[in-house]
């Protein structure tokens, strides 16, 4: 062989060399890869897949027609109701008060400025019992401010205010949090632009602050609804589950387990299940809004 030919037959070799050798390494890769996937993917089933599977065979082996007519009495019906009004006003007052204290943080510099972002993310670290027990100490009976409220017949514990309070609490995080990252991502440059121009800060948030947050502050919306449907235990410590009075769509799954009701406790369950299933596709449909 000639060597411009030998020359030539050189890279071709030391490419199938190189093959052989990354061969290895990259069966190595797609296994690894495959193998977190499919952990991954079990994983899910086994936590929550399988629990909800769980539900859905259970009513369907004891009748469905049993369970969602439960749903129907007047117990179920209020508690159903009330889960539903203490939703609406906590998606309604932290979607405002989330809002405000995100432009806060993530707009002005303030003293207490680290303090007040690490309190925003309180509620995620302490169990929702623990806050139905600190209010229960301030506001209860024998709570700090328990003499003033009787003096002025205003009732907290066990009744609804106390329901609102716990639940305001646990969902507070999730709008000030989608909102903060979005603002900070931004910058200021717009908002400034629109300053310069004549505009007042109340227009600069309706027609430009608004606009570019309107999909976190959406995303964050949904997760407060989300999280505020499915509370338990502050509700639980701060209401007492009295039924027709305290008692939610969640605490009535619990009493109605004590009772043996199992027919009411899965018909409640598979409804929120449900109601959680359409929340979730509507957090993906937001997502997919986001990208573009």
């Amino acid at each position: 062989m000639s060597e411009p030919a030998r020359s030539l037959a050189l890279p071709s070799t030391v490419l199938r060399a190189d093959q052989r050798r990354a061969a290895p390494n990259l069966f190595l890769h797609r296994l690894g890869r495959h193998s977190l996937v499919a952990s991954a993917t079990l994983y899910l089933l086994l936590v929550l897949v399988a629990p909800l599977g769980g539900i859905g065979y259970e009513l369907i082996s004891m009748g469905v027609t049993g369970p969602l007519k439960s749903l129907l009495e007047p117990e179920a019906l209020a508690a159903l109701r009330m889960s539903l009004v203490l939703t609406a006003l906590s998606v309604a007052i932290n979607t405002v008060v989330g809002t405000s204290l995100a432009i806060a943080i993530a707009r002005h510099k303030f003293a207490l400025r680290g303090l007040v972002n690490a309190l925003a993310d309180l509620p995620l670290a302490v169990s929702p019992v623990m806050v139905g027990l600190s209010f229960l100490l301030l506001f209860g009976r024998e709570g700090w401010f328990g003499a003033t409220l009787d003096h002025f017949d205003v009732k907290v514990v066990f009744a609804f205010g106390g329901l609102l309070l716990g639940t305001l609490f646990v969902a507070l995080p999730y709008t000030v949090r989608e909102v903060v990252y979005v603002l900070e991502e931004l910058g200021t440059s717009e908002e400034e632009a629109a300053a310069t121009l004549g505009a007042s800060p109340v227009q600069i948030f309706f027609r430009v602050t608004l606009p570019n947050i309107r999909f976190a502050l959406g995303y964050g919306v949904l997760m407060t609804l989300a999280r505020s449907m499915g509370e338990f235990g502050a509700v639980l410590v701060l209401g007492g589950s009295i039924s027709g009075q305290t008692q939610t769509a969640t605490t009535f799954i619990h009493d109605a387990i004590d009772e043996r009701a199992t027919g009411s406790a899965y018909g409640m369950a598979v409804l929120l299940a449900l109601f959680s299933i359409g929340l979730l596709l509507a957090l993906e449909w937001a997502k997919r809004r986001r990208k573009f």
